[in-house]
């Protein structure tokens, strides 16, 4: 295997960097859309949750910004397809909110749990190649964690809607994670994989 380091290993790890700061960065913007549109429902229908859902947007607009802070020193950029981000998030976010506080939770989880997975696969990667990277996205993943958990504990029932629902947001937030970075996330996901049994 190549020294992570040096030739080949140290331009895959530039590579691979680049991506991981180019999805994170999406997927923090994308998670912002989200979270405008449920409060901006939350406020006419079920304005008790309200709150909690501000804080969750809070954090990731801090996280939308260290990322951004990131790219320079990693050489990455905004991804090609921000506008998707934006308008997936935001319909995303309108249309759960309209079908209830309930579904609100249920795209929550949805939606950390995809990330949680893909930040495991990153943190993986990054252990012994870029430790500020893994030290900023492991701070990152406890509150997004937290956010998963709020999310579990706030549902009132778990039947159908969460059987289907569920499923189908994780699958667009995989998608929209393999749009972002043009198919690249599929490389990255196999790179990574590597690296976990190496």
């Amino acid at each position: 295997m190549d020294n992570p380091l040096s030739g080949a290993g140290k331009r895959d790890h530039a590579v691979t960097v680049r991506r991981i700061l180019k999805v994170n960065h999406a997927g923090e913007f994308g998670a912002i859309r989200i979270y405008g549109a449920q409060i901006w429902m939350a406020r006419r229908l079920f304005p008790e949750i309200v709150p909690a859902l501000r804080d969750m947007r809070d954090d990731e607009i801090e996280h939308c910004r260290l990322f951004r802070d990131a790219m320079p020193s990693g050489n990455a950029k905004p991804c090609r397809v921000m506008a998707f981000w934006s308008l997936g998030g935001y319909l995303l976010g309108f249309l759960t909110a309209l079908d209830g506080r309930n579904v609100v939770w249920i795209c929550t989880e949805a939606v950390e749990s995809t990330v949680h997975r893909h930040l495991e696969d990153q943190l993986a990667f990054l252990k012994n190649r870029d430790p500020q990277l893994h030290g900023l996205i492991a701070a990152i993943q406890e509150e997004e964690l937290a956010h998963l958990r709020e999310a579990e504990r706030n549902q009132t029932k778990r039947g159908i809607g969460h059987a289907l629902l569920l499923p189908v947001v994780v699958a667009l937030t995989d998608l929209m994670i393999w749009l972002s970075t043009w198919g690249d996330s599929s490389w990255m996901r196999a790179e990574m994989a590597r690296t976990r049994r190496a």
